[in-house]
């Protein structure tokens, strides 16, 4: 069975997250979907109330790993074999998560998976990654592109085939299907992350153990907001929680870093 998770701020009910919500009730594995408000106030539409939608209001903002984990809990105490962290921005086929899940309990050493991803323009994002150096993080967002292209190629696996699956050390926020035993050992997300790379600490965990693929047998769409690229204050956030996670493993001198990328 499959639980999914959905942190919601300001939530765009009526475009974005009531149509994702009817997609995913189609699907066959599902057992609950939680929806984790982190808004300052309730704006819950009547139309939202299903047996299978759990709507948890938190009445500030959590951050986006320690929301999650509210119901990551749930999977661990329900004992649910998979679980979905996603986007509210995203659109997926419900027979496209029913194949991943089938896929996963198939292939009992996959920890985490996350199909390819394209942009609405139909143009692939590329957020299966190695894992980072700080050249990496802050010289895509402070240096010149030219300067950056062959490192950014590089760090974000265009030097390798991306139409066959890869065993990746960062998979993106976004979608993250996840197997609740991996999650377990790796203790759920690092709630000192408020946003940002919680996603990388929680792979790079996993992947110690398990594989953690970018599997290109399916495709969704993802509205990357880019926040942090369009408000200072957001930009500000990204630049303090991605300090943490270089305090946290290393930001010259990270052995296993190294050993995962030449991998």
């Amino acid at each position: 069975m499959l639980n999914i998770s959905i942190v919601l701020y300001h939530p765009e009910w009526e475009q974005e997250v009531l149509p994702l919500v009817e997609e995913l009730l189609r699907v066959k594995n599902l057992h609950m979907i939680y929806l984790l408000d982190n808004s300052e106030t309730s704006s819950l539409p009547s139309a939202i109330h299903h047996e299978q939608v759990q709507y948890i209001f938190n009445g500030s903002n959590l951050g986006y790993g320690k929301a999650h984990n509210i119901a990551l809990r749930e999977s661990v105490y329900d004992k649910t074999e998979l679980h979905l962290v996603m986007n509210s921005d995203i659109v997926v086929k419900a027979e496209d998560i029913d194949a991943m899940c089938a896929f996963m309990l198939e292939n009992p050493q996959v920890g985490q998976l996350m199909p390819k991803v394209v942009g609405k323009d139909g143009a692939q994002q590329y957020l299966a990654k190695r894992l980072p150096a700080p050249l990496d993080v802050f010289g895509r967002r402070f240096l010149p592109e030219w300067m950056m292209r062959s490192k950014n190629k590089r760090y974000e696996l265009r030097d390798l085939d991306l139409t066959r699956p890869i065993n990746a050390p960062y998979l993106s926020g976004c979608f993250m299907l996840l197997r609740t035993k991996a999650v377990l050992e790796a203790k759920l997300f690092d709630e000192r992350y408020f946003m940002y790379p919680e996603d990388i600490d929680l792979t790079r965990t996993i992947h110690k153990n398990w594989l953690t693929l970018y599997y290109p047998r399916w495709t969704i769409v993802h509205a990357h907001k880019r926040d942090s690229y369009k408000k200072k204050h957001m930009l500000w956030v990204h630049i303090q929680n991605i300090c943490h996670y270089f305090n946290k493993w290393g930001w010259f001198f990270d052995s296993e870093r190294h050993t995962f990328n030449n991998l």
